[in-house]
């Protein structure tokens, strides 16, 4: 008997990749083309695509992303690239008669002032971070257009899975390109090998983060493809706790066994002071993160060290 065919967007980056490694991947026939069997920005060609084969889901994982620095730096492609990738995808699904689509969107949605923990009503309801403001608007526009889609039908299964901070395999590690736990692994590996006796900190490292194992997402996600109609149209993935800057510094340095000093550059850009989500929704799913923050940093930095460095 053949298996329900997933259409993977994204497959070659970090979450799609983990998601390509996990054992659930076994109940799916998947098929996640690389950009250069598929660009996403083209409208033509990602509705030709989807129209044939025809899957019985797609996860759309797929994005142009970055850390603060390529956000601040780069802000129109991380909209008009981003919106056009999300418009594309979702509407190619609809027109083709797909009936189950997950999104996957990003907690840089949330207003910058919006209160702890962060719930999906609060989407919409405030100013954004100016940091990232581009990459927020086109994930908004995205999350929308699924519920549009299932308001007009709701026989179309169109729902978004908005995850915390993520870092594990595959990650970038490029100081340049870097998201905030691997930056600091690399930073402080550096700091290791090259003997020196201080790491600079951005910001006062109070700043508080939640940061789970991609490898964990990627449960949450193919336990969802599996269930969707269970899962409301939003619906946060996270660990429901956080921890400052400072901290993940400390862990990182703990496993890597570099015992220097840190300093502050209080000059540099923090974005928001503190970005946690509410899993209220997701307990009542009933599901949880199973790796704990240590094992997460410890398997990424074998991976930092064995793969990825090199």
């Amino acid at each position: 008997m053949s298996k329900p065919i997933l259409l993977l967007t994204g497959g070659s980056g970090m979450v799609g990749r983990n998601i390509l490694e996990h054992p659930k991947t076994e109940d799916w026939d998947i098929v996640a083309p690389s950009s250069k069997v598929l660009d996403l920005t083209d409208h033509d060609a990602v509705k030709i695509f989807i129209q044939r084969l025809s899957p019985k889901i797609i996860i759309h994982a797929a994005g142009h992303v970055g850390g603060i620095q390529a956000n601040i730096a780069n802000p129109v492609a991380f909209l008009e690239r981003n919106v056009a990738i999300g418009r594309n995808v979702i509407m190619a699904g609809y027109t083709a008669g797909v009936r189950r689509l997950l999104n996957l969107g990003s907690t840089c949605m949330y207003p910058r002032g919006a209160e702890n923990p962060l719930r999906e009503d609060m989407i919409l309801t405030g100013e954004l971070e100016p940091t990232n403001e581009g990459y927020a608007l086109a994930k908004i526009m995205a999350a929308r257009l699924c519920q549009y889609i299932r308001q007009e039908d709701p026989d179309f299964q169109y729902k978004t899975i908005i995850p915390c901070n993520l870092f594990g395999r595959h990650d970038k590690f490029d100081p340049d390109k870097s998201h905030l736990l691997p930056a600091i692994i690399h930073k402080v590996h550096q700091a290791k090998i090259h003997g020196e006796k201080e790491v600079e900190i951005w910001g006062d490292g109070t700043a508080r983060r939640e940061f789970m194992y991609a490898g964990d997402l990627s449960d949450a996600l193919l336990k969802a493809a599996a269930d969707i109609e269970k899962i409301p149209n939003l619906i946060n993935c996270g660990l429901g706790r956080d921890h400052s800057i400072n901290e993940f510094y400390a862990i990182v340095a703990d496993i890597i066994g570099w015992s220097g000093d840190f300093t502050y550059n209080i000059s540099k850009p923090i974005g928001m002071p503190r970005k946690l989500c509410s899993i209220k929704l997701q307990s009542a799913w009933g599901w949880s993160a199973p790796t704990s923050l240590r094992d997460a940093i410890s398997k990424t930095y074998q991976y930092y060290l064995n793969e990825a460095h090199k």
